[in-house]
């Protein structure tokens, strides 16, 4: 438990008691005051009754928090959360030593967000795996930005096709720092062999926000592309995923 004015007593996000984390009983903390109680009755009938749409972010993420801290208003927490981070994306996107460096936050909150992060991505990434990606580019471009687009490092990944361009593989390559990541063209074609591949498509994130190649973007995509022809291999892109856009090579005529 946190002495920072909110309680973080390890209930998460599915609590004994089903729905209602109300009816967990916390001695130490004592009976919940009702206007919290109502209040939260209330955010929880709006979005019954209209979903997502019909609330702000702040409530949304109230509604996660409660979850987590069951008997305090956890309002200030989640003003403070969006205040700091910017929105709802980062903070669900947020790095775990972040998230607990907020005071409040404890390691079930930063927990319970990471989960909803991770079903996040794993909902998207069913929209594309095992797909042909040509035909389904709206739902890959959704995709890698819900993984990549608020990261604070740079990330390379690489999206393996088969000859009918059906996603077969979705691989992390390399971690780097905020404004480099090493990648090896030998490692990347290596990988294509290994799992038979037939076409690939690079990904990478530009955690500045501006998704616009770099020289050592263009030359690292280059290179990648002449070790691939060697051995047959089809790049269709190379795609740069910034914070609220995405840059294609093939569109812009690198490739």
């Amino acid at each position: 438990m946190k002495q920072n004015g909110f309680h973080d007593v390890g209930l998460g996000l599915f609590p004994p008691q089903g729905d209602e984390d109300e009816a967990v009983t916390n001695p130490s903390l004592g009976k919940q005051p009702s206007y919290i109680a109502d209040h939260r009755l209330r955010l929880r009938q709006r979005f019954r009754d209209g979903g997502a749409s019909s609330m702000p972010e702040y409530e949304l993420l109230e509604l996660i928090l409660f979850r987590s801290i069951p008997r305090q208003d956890v309002k200030p927490l989640a003003r403070l959360l969006l205040d700091t981070f910017g929105d709802l994306n980062r903070v669900v996107t947020a790095p775990m030593h972040r998230l607990t460096a907020i005071k409040g936050v404890g390691e079930t909150v930063a927990t319970d967000l990471k989960i909803i992060e991770a079903a996040a991505q794993r909902m998207m990434r069913s929209r594309v795996m095992h797909k042909p990606v040509l035909s389904s580019w709206d739902a890959l471009l959704d995709y890698c930005h819900t993984a990549m687009a608020h990261r604070e490092t740079e990330q390379f990944r690489v999206l393996f096709l088969d000859r009918k361009n059906t996603l077969i593989a979705d691989e992390e390559q390399a971690k780097g720092t905020v404004d480099h990541v090493p990648v090896y063209p030998r490692e990347v074609v290596k990988r294509a062999l290994e799992l038979n591949a037939s076409a690939l498509i690079l990904v990478h994130n530009h955690p500045s926000g501006d998704p616009t190649p770099s020289q050592a973007d263009i030359s690292m995509t280059n290179q990648i592309q002449d070790a691939c022809q060697v051995l047959n291999i089809v790049l269709h892109d190379h795609l740069i995923v910034g914070k609220n856009r995405e840059v294609s090579f093939r569109a812009q005529g690198y490739l």
